[in-house]
């Protein structure tokens, strides 16, 4: 089977995908990651991606489906797909890669978003994250791994996060139509505990 993840920032895309992965033994696919290790490794699309990039442009949908592509490599079944498509283009594009079996779309308000993505903290010295609602430090604003100090990130504002949230759902609108017209789209109430959206979205796979 082949899956892919669609949800607004912080509606739990990470922790749903790595459950995945480790029940179902799906390869995880994020578009971020191979983009990023495309670039690292200084491959042709790589160097064709990281052009656009230093120029603040976005990626165009055909080197982002060539990078996709050259990593399905054959393969036609036990994808994850994790911010990806973003767009009708790359859900077309992917559909010539190979089959998209069942969409799960996380749906989270955007109260809901801001509160969760405003309380993240990332300590300054060792990097670690945490969330003062679901896991907070043992001493407020001190790492526990390092007694670093935690701050909260730009992008992490009640004011990008709403502007990120509304991007998101102008870029998202359209393909949560585009999949729910071919009757492979199911939609997940994001608000509830990580557990029980595993075990929903678990059920569908199993079928």
């Amino acid at each position: 089977m082949n899956l892919v993840l669609l949800g607004p920032p912080g509606a739990g895309k990470g922790t749903l995908a790595a459950r995945l992965v480790e029940e179902f033994g799906l390869v995880h696919l994020s578009t971020g990651d191979i983009l990023r290790e495309e670039v690292a490794r200084g491959s042709k699309l790589g160097k064709l991606a990281e052009d656009y990039m230093d120029r603040g442009e976005l990626v165009p949908d055909e080197v982002i489906l060539g990078m996709v592509q050259e990593r399905v490599d054959g393969e036609t079944d036990g994808f994850l797909f994790d911010g990806f498509p973003r767009t009708i283009a790359q859900a077309e594009g992917l559909e010539r890669i190979l089959p998209v079996h069942l969409v799960v779309y996380l749906d989270l308000p955007e109260e809901e978003v801001v509160r969760r993505l405003s309380a993240r903290r990332v300590c300054k010295q060792c990097g670690a994250n945490y969330n003062l609602l679901t896991q907070p430090p043992g001493v407020p604003g001190k790492c526990d791994r390092c007694g670093g100090e935690l701050y909260q990130r730009p992008d992490d504002r009640e004011e990008v996060i709403r502007n990120r949230f509304r991007v998101y759902l102008e870029q998202s609108a359209p393909l949560v139509g585009y999949y729910e017209k071919k009757g492979l789209l199911r939609r997940v109430d994001a608000s509830l505990s990580p557990d029980e959206i595993f075990r929903k979205v678990a059920e569908v796979l199993r079928g």
